[in-house]
């Protein structure tokens, strides 16, 4: 009690809010943390989005909070406040997706097949508020057939959310594509009491100085993150390791093993 109350020195802060966390989720930010700001922060989030313990843990050590609002973006400049600051949190950057279980250099397919079929890890790495739309959506814009990666919606910013993957560094034109996608959502898609749709580019890599220089002068709202599939694991061990699939695979010859010992 005597390392809580050190911990949580705002007689105010632990009523309103720390009161209203689990015992083990405290001990969870006493053991995890440094500093009160830091569990302060987490603290509200866990609050706000009802994480269970686990997820608390799982967020803590992704660095939630040194990703969070950190993607590149333009929407100070066309979206209204506070929703240009609300689009601007719900973004991050990297986005961490090494529960796929790809290696390092996996194409933009294999790993939007990925994402769809750990669609409940995705959203929660995406963060609360995005619903799942679908998949390759299709676009007919004169005839000429088009697909999305995938769509979402934002249940908070009341937008569309269009997600295109590149397996490669950054380039400029990557946002001539998806500005166009975005048109055609708002000219299709979208119902007249949505928000502007908001675009998400995630790239294996980018240069902050080229995406900044090249969101200055675009008319549509996007962000720009890197998504990172394996987690800051030495070269040969990225390899190695198992994928989600084999160790299903594993398991289920496990399991049969067991069947066929107890006949």
């Amino acid at each position: 009690m005597r390392a809580f109350a050190e911990a949580w020195p705002d007689a105010e802060f632990v009523q309103q809010a720390a009161a209203q966390l689990p015992w083990g989720h405290n001990l969870v930010l006493l053991d995890k943390l440094p500093g009160p700001e830091t569990r302060r922060w987490y603290a509200a989030k866990a609050i706000e989005h009802n994480w269970s313990r686990n997820v608390l843990v799982m967020q803590i050590e992704s660095g939630l909070l040194e990703r969070s609002g950190k993607a590149v973006s333009n929407f100070e400049n066309l979206l209204p406040r506070p929703h240009s600051d609300l689009a601007r949190e719900s973004l991050k950057d990297p986005y961490r997706f090494d529960f796929l279980g790809l290696t390092v250099d996996a194409q933009e397919r294999e790993i939007e097949g990925a994402l769809v079929k750990h669609v409940t890890e995705f959203l929660l790495e995406l963060g609360a508020g995005f619903a799942f739309v679908g998949q390759q959506v299709l676009l007919d814009v004169g005839g000429d057939e088009f697909f999305i990666d995938l769509l979402f919606y934002h249940l908070k910013l009341r937008c569309y959310v269009v997600i295109e993957l590149k397996a490669g560094k950054f380039k400029p034109e990557h946002l001539g594509q998806l500005s166009f996608y975005l048109a055609a959502v708002d000219g299709q898609i979208k119902h007249p009491q949505d928000g502007p749709t908001i675009g998400l580019l995630l790239c294996k890599s980018k240069n902050k100085v080229v995406a900044e220089y090249a969101l200055r002068d675009n008319a549509r709202p996007i962000g720009v993150a890197e998504y990172q599939l394996v987690e800051s694991l030495p070269a040969e061990l990225q390899t190695s390791l198992p994928s989600i699939e084999q160790i299903e695979r594993e398991l289920a010859g496990d399991d049969a093993s067991t069947e066929e010992d107890s006949q």
